[in-house]
């Protein structure tokens, strides 16, 4: 285990978090910490926990114990709504977007510029399209008509549209939950590329994955989670990919696999 820098006051942090359901234990002893400008990564096979852990930090559930930091200040969010006014902002794989609505109007859905007075104002089209091909294109992202549905984009880039939303309403800490597990090796690395830009802009960025390796493409700081607990942490400097893959894969349990596999063949 890794020790933490103090020096350095975390974006976000968990301590001792836990969340029961009934007598179901989801998340036990959790504890994560986030710097800024940093891609902390959390690796997790399907019923780890990955969900639920989003949800506490996206402010769909509350921690049953423990405590949520934002930038050393503890947190108790009631509603997704308090936890983006605290600056974490999470983008889910269904992204939450409109299809058949035009990429300008998803970047603002929800948050839509207007001009007047009330009750008579106006959404501000110009303004809002402006803005919109500005964020992205500071993302490096070129779309060439905002006016086509968001919809009619590659799976790449409907992500990274989401991310540069989520940057422009000002996003401190970034959830990412899976956004590559659907795309294929090129869309993937689009996204990967996006999550290193918003790193760039001094956001700290928490990816949800299974996938070691694009994990380690990207991450800083590895944790994974497995049946609700934390069961390692790596930080790239002292990790290998190898290392990465063989604590996803469960070591042993591979090893075992693999023997019993070979003995089949």
């Amino acid at each position: 285990m890794t020790t933490e820098n103090s020096a350095i006051v975390p974006a976000l942090q968990m301590k001792d978090v836990g969340k029961t359901f009934g007598s179901v234990i989801a998340l036990s002893d959790i504890n994560l910490h986030v710097d800024p400008g940093t891609v902390t990564c959390v690796l997790g096979d399907n019923g780890a926990g990955k969900s639920t852990l989003i949800k506490i930090l996206s402010g769909v559930h509350q921690a049953t114990s423990g405590e949520v930091f934002v930038e050393g200040t503890p947190q108790v969010f009631s509603s997704p709504r308090d936890a983006l006014s605290a600056g974490i902002a999470t983008v889910y794989q269904d992204l939450a977007t409109v299809a058949l609505m035009s990429v300008w109007r998803n970047f603002f859905l929800g948050n839509e510029p207007t001009v007047g007075v009330p009750p008579f104002s106006m959404l501000n089209v110009k303004y809002a399209k402006e803005t919109c091909r500005r964020e992205l294109l500071d993302m490096g992202i070129d779309i060439r008509d905002l006016e086509q549905p968001v919809g009619t984009l590659s799976g790449g880039e409907r992500q990274a549209v989401a991310i540069a939303r989520a940057v422009h309403f000002g996003a401190k800490v970034l959830i990412l939950d899976e956004p590559t597990s659907a795309l294929g090796v090129k869309q993937s690395g689009v996204v990967l590329k996006y999550i290193l830009q918003a790193r760039e802009r001094g956001i700290a960025v928490v990816f949800i994955t299974h996938n070691p390796h694009h994990a380690f493409l990207v991450g800083d700081r590895f944790y994974l989670l497995n049946r609700g607990r934390m069961t390692n942490e790596f930080v790239r400097e002292s990790a290998t990919k190898e290392e990465l893959v063989q604590a996803m894969a469960g070591g042993a349990e591979l090893d075992a696999l693999a023997h019993e596999l070979e003995g089949v063949r």
